[in-house]
C-alpha cells in the first residue's frame, strides 16, 4: 500500500519538485497540502495549515516539510509526537540547538525522520564518491553562483533572519562536499558580503581544509548573471576530479562520465530514500552541512556592500 502523504509548505520548490516527483512515485499517495499562500495543490485538498490537514485527514501517515526553515521546528515536533513519519527540506532547521533533539525523538516514537540535502542524490555525487575513496586529495576549489533573482524570485524570507541568504543554496555545496570527500572538511576563515538593507549576506568566501591541512577555496555568490555556475573541483594524485551543472555532469581525470540527465533524478531519489526509511522507521539525519554553514556565520568577518532591490 503506498504511504499516506501530506505535504507542509507548497512554494516553488515543491511545486517544481515534490509535487511532481510524488505524483510519479507509487510508494506515494499525495492526500492533502497545507500552505498559507493559499494557492491549490492539483488534484488534493489544499489547507491553511498543518492542524487543519492532519485533523481532516486523519488516513495521512507522513509529511514533507518544504517551509522556510524559521518556525519549523514546532511542525517538525508536532509531527513526530502525532506518530508521523517526517521529511525535512534542507536545511534541517533554522538553528542547531533547536534540531539536536530531533532524531532522539523520532526513535523515541518510532518513526522516519529524513533531514534531506537533495544535490546529494544528483546523479555526479555517488560516483564522484567512489572514485575518491582511495586518492590522495591535493586542493578543492568550490563555485556556487547564481542569480537570486531567477531562483528566490521575490522572495524576502531568504534576506530576512533565519532565512540564509546565499547560504540557502550554499548548503548544497556544502553537502556534496561532505558527501563525496573522503575526510571531513572544517571552516578556517570566512568573509560574508551583506547588502546595505539585508539581514542575510548575498555572497560568501570561505577558507577550509581537513586534519590533513589540504587548502579549499569556497566562494558562494548571489550575483551572478548569465551563465549559472554550480561546479567542485577536487585535485588529486591521480588527475582532477570536476562536479559541474551542481552534480549533473563529471570529468574524472579529463575523461567524461555519461550520467542520467533526467531533471527530477535528485528529488527521486530522496522520495526513495524516504520510503526506505519509513518502511524500516528509520533516522537518516547528518548535521555536518548545516554545522558547518552555522561555522561559516561564527567565523565570518562581516562586509557591507551595495543595497538589494528586487
Amino acid at each position: 500500500m503506498p504511504i499516506k502523504l501530506g505535504i507542509v509548505g507548497v512554494g516553488k520548490i515543491a511545486r517544481d519538485q515534490h509535487l511532481p516527483v510524488i505524483a510519479a512515485d507509487p510508494a506515494f499517495d499525495l492526500v492533502a497540502a497545507a500552505s498559507k499562500s493559499g494557492q491549490p495543490v492539483d488534484g488534493v485538498p489544499t489547507v491553511p495549515d498543518i492542524d487543519t490537514m492532519l485533523s481532516e485527514h486523519p488516513e495521512i501517515e507522513a509529511v514533507t516539510i518544504c517551509t522556510p526553515p524559521v518556525d519549523r521546528h514546532v511542525l517538525i515536533r508536532d509531527a513526530l509526537n502525532r506518530g508521523l513519519h517526517v521529511m525535512l527540506e534542507k536545511p534541517p532547521g533554522a538553528t542547531l540547538s533547536e534540531i539536536e533533539d530531533l532524531p532522539g525523538l523520532a526513535r523515541a516514537k518510532n518513526v522516519a525522520l529524513f533531514a534531506t540535502y537533495h544535490s546529494r542524490f544528483a546523479p555526479a555525487v555517488a560516483p564522484a564518491r567512489d572514485w575518491l575513496k582511495d586518492k590522495a586529495v591535493k586542493a578543492v576549489r568550490v563555485r556556487w553562483l547564481e542569480d537570486v533573482r531567477r531562483w528566490h524570485p521575490g522572495q524576502d524570507w531568504v534576506f530576512q533572519p533565519g532565512g540564509l541568504g546565499v547560504f540557502d543554496p550554499g548548503i548544497n555545496a556544502l553537502s556534496s562536499l561532505t558527501a563525496i570527500l573522503p575526510a571531513s572538511p572544517f571552516i578556517t576563515a570566512a568573509e560574508l558580503f551583506f547588502p546595505a538593507n539585508r539581514d542575510t549576506p548575498i555572497a560568501a568566501t570561505l577558507a577550509m581544509t581537513d586534519d590533513a591541512g589540504v587548502a579549499m577555496d569556497v566562494r558562494f555568490d548571489w550575483r551572478q548573471t548569465g551563465e549559472q555556475t554550480w561546479e567542485i573541483d577536487v585535485d588529486t594524485d591521480a588527475g582532477t576530479l570536476k562536479l559541474t551543472g551542481g552534480g549533473t555532469g563529471l570529468d574524472l581525470a579529463g575523461q567524461a562520465v555519461p550520467l542520467s540527465d533526467d531533471p527530477h533524478a535528485e528529488y527521486e531519489g530522496l522520495y526513495r530514500r524516504f520510503a526506505e526509511l519509513v518502511a524500516g522507521r528509520q533516522v537518516d539525519f547528518d548535521e555536518r552541512p548545516i554545522e558547518l554553514l552555522a561555522d561559516a556565520f561564527m567565523l565570518g568577518k562581516r562586509t557591507q556592500v551595495d543595497a538589494f532591490e528586487w
